[in-house]
């Protein structure tokens, strides 16, 4: 707790830089809007039984093949994997097709991150699509926050610092701020002025995944509140809480 008796929230802007926070007691948010927290949030919002996130193609592949009723799904550089089922788009699990079933996800940023992070109280997925019901979530847990942004490939990127902006903006009452990452994100959110869509369009993660075709993803994933849920590992499982 800071000294005002709020909890503190802070932003890491890459993995490359989560060394520098301390986790241990706090509640960890994993950020990766293109694509990874968008589509955890809408498979389990969509009835999946649970996500399994996993760092390696290998393991993801093994471990789809050892659960009955699972998927495997994954990309690398914004492609689907070879050797795996599905891609990374929220799209691709539908109520009909992911209800009742286990994803088993490996992706090049987002699961990558959520491995990296130890010694956490409690770890939960952060997007676009569940701003509301995380910002509420978050609000009544009283405890110190770290939105971590699993970036591109270590470095900086728009669309998950502007989703931190977005929770700072709607919590920054009931938390105290002062690293200027957090700050940097808040201003970010008040440059957008909620027009997410038309502010990153010129973002480098954007335009990469544009040329896959993939507009009509990255517009869904940009849009607040269509999967209510807040995700939260539990183990090895990512459900809903």
């Amino acid at each position: 707790m800071t000294q005002k008796n709020k909890p503190g929230i802070e932003v890491c802007l890459s993995p490359a830089l989560l060394h520098l926070y301390d986790v241990k007691g706090a509640l960890v948010v994993i950020i990766d809007i293109f694509r990874a927290t968008s589509t955890i949030t809408a498979a389990l919002d969509n009835g999946a039984k649970c996500v399994i996130p996993v760092a390696s193609v290998s393991e993801c592949i093994a471990l789809g093949a050892s659960i009955p009723g699972s998927v495997t799904a994954g990309e690398r550089d914004g492609k689907v994997i070879e050797g795996l089922q599905y891609g990374n788009s929220p799209s691709e699990y539908p109520v009909e097709f992911i209800s009742g079933k286990t994803l088993v996800m490996t992706t090049t940023n987002g699961t990558r991150l959520l491995h990296m992070v130890t010694g956490a109280d409690q770890i939960v997925i952060g997007s676009f699509l569940n701003l509301n019901q995380l910002c509420g979530y978050l609000a009544s847990q009283g405890k110190n926050v770290l939105l971590a942004c699993a970036s591109w490939k270590d470095r900086f990127n728009l669309e998950d610092t502007l989703f931190a902006g977005a929770v700072i903006n709607k919590l920054q009452h009931s938390f105290d701020f002062n690293c200027d990452s957090a700050k940097a994100a808040l201003y970010l959110h008040h440059q957008s002025k909620g027009n997410y869509l038309d502010f990153l369009k010129n973002s480098s993660h954007y335009i990469r995944l544009s040329a896959y075709g993939l507009q009509d993803e990255l517009a869904y994933c940009l849009t607040p509140d269509l999967h209510p849920v807040v995700p939260v590992l539990r183990g090895r499982e990512i459900v809903k809480q």
